[in-house]
């Protein structure tokens, strides 16, 4: 959750917008702090009310908290529900909901390295990492997903993964298959590939690994996922290809 502040000193503000609230129409906090959700309550009072609270310890413990954990296998995964054969296999699928499971687990309820089970999960999608240094190959068969890899590693930074050496060569991958413009791109689709047809995904998922096509444009979507990961790590967050892929982007807003 982003942590909204007042600031102070800016000089000529109206004391009555130093507080973010008076810049809504509806205070949201009442009902946030009434909220039942312990987890919720507790990112209000540290986020939005910067209130000093005892560590997030305390919610792993939580009936919903537990509930997740009581689904995870035996490997650190999380089965994902249905699914298609054709489409990728069982443990591809996992990758996904491992995947979908980190992010509750962490962003929603706090839950680090410290905690067994995050140690597993991330056991188990470190065990997907290519020798080049992606994650989630498999997902879309042989074919890179940098988007995938980059939102994995943003949750593993975040669960305390940040100085893991693994991580940085997630990042060192990242950087190199980057497109000249600064951005990043889904690779199939720079050189014309696409699911689209009834035989698309199939011919894709068994093709061998396609590479990018470099100068072509880049994705907004694909570069917007990607620096999740650079704005979780604090050495990358100010890199120079950070930043100008930041750049890139805000320039396309308007």
């Amino acid at each position: 959750m982003n942590r909204l502040r007042h600031d102070n000193h800016v000089q000529g503000l109206d004391s009555t917008l130093t507080d973010w609230r008076n810049q809504l129409k509806f205070d949201p906090l009442p009902s946030l702090l009434s909220s039942k959700n312990q987890s919720l309550t507790y990112f209000v009072h540290r986020d939005l009310l910067d209130k000093q609270l005892a560590s997030a310890e305390l919610l792993w413990q939580t009936p919903e908290v537990k509930r997740i954990l009581r689904r995870q296998l035996d490997e650190g995964a999380w089965k994902y529900p249905g699914g298609k054969k054709h489409i990728r296999s069982e443990d591809n699928y996992n990758q996904i909901e491992t995947y979908r499971i980190l992010g509750e687990l962490v962003d929603k309820h706090g839950l680090n390295r410290k905690h067994p089970a995050i140690a597993k999960a991330a056991k188990y999608l470190f065990s997907h990492q290519t020798e080049e240094g992606d994650f989630a190959r498999g997902i879309l068969g042989n074919q890179y997903a940098p988007y995938y890899s980059a939102v994995m590693m943003e949750l593993l930074i975040k669960a305390g993964y940040d100085a893991d050496p693994r991580i940085e060569k997630g990042f060192r991958w990242l950087l190199a298959i980057r497109q000249k413009d600064g951005g990043w791109a889904i690779p199939l689709r720079t050189v014309g590939e696409k699911f689209a047809g009834p035989t698309g995904w199939t011919r894709i998922l068994n093709s061998p690994t396609i590479s990018p096509d470099l100068s072509k444009p880049s994705s907004h979507m694909v570069t917007g996922m990607v620096l999740r990961a650079f704005a979780a790590h604090s050495k990358y967050r100010t890199s120079a290809e950070a930043v100008a892929a930041g750049n890139l982007l805000a320039s396309r807003f308007f």
